[in-house]
């Protein structure tokens, strides 16, 4: 199990923030299409307990990958900490069915467009959503480092988002 630290923010324009990290010298990763399905009981017990559990769908040059995570409370922080579970999945379909034999069942679906960059030991993760609009995650080893990137793409200044996707397409809280 591992430790999930990012900062995520909201954002005008994605074009901007690649430009930066173009002028930064950070190295480009990959562009992802990604469609995460959350999962809950019919009493929402996971996400009244802070808690997810979620199956991805990542698309990345025309080969398919999926992903079982879950994800643990939010830590009192000044980023989005959480204890993170995930494992690379070869048969989606019976994940979904041994989800559903547990009384788990799709509560929410979010595509996104994900683009990928790392600037020092941080990911910075370029994301678009057609629900949403644009955010920017920068995910690290440490809260200092990914302070320091966030100062480096100059968003020092923007509120830090707690909230998950998923969270934020239920509340439209943007």
């Amino acid at each position: 199990m591992c430790t999930e630290i990012e900062a995520k923010l909201k954002v005008d324009s994605i074009k901007q923030i690649e430009d930066r990290l173009k002028q930064l010298g950070a190295e480009f990763i990959e562009e992802q299409q990604q469609t995460d399905y959350y999962f809950d009981d019919e009493n929402r017990t996971l996400t009244k307990a802070d808690k997810c559990l979620r199956l991805r769908r990542e698309i990345v040059r025309n080969s398919e990958t999926r992903f079982l995570t879950y994800k643990g409370p939010k830590q009192k922080d000044n980023y989005k900490t959480r204890k993170e579970i995930e494992i690379k999945i070869t048969t989606p379909d019976a994940v979904r069915k041994l989800l559903n034999e547990l009384g788990y069942k799709i509560a929410c679906t979010v595509g996104k467009k994900r683009i990928i960059w790392k600037l020092q030991n941080c990911i910075v993760a370029l994301d678009s959503l057609p629900s949403l609009g644009s955010f920017v995650e920068i995910e690290g080893p440490d809260n200092r480092q990914i302070e320091n990137v966030q100062k480096k793409l100059e968003l020092h200044n923007l509120k830090h988002i707690t909230q998950s996707y998923a969270e934020l397409n239920e509340n439209k809280s943007l």
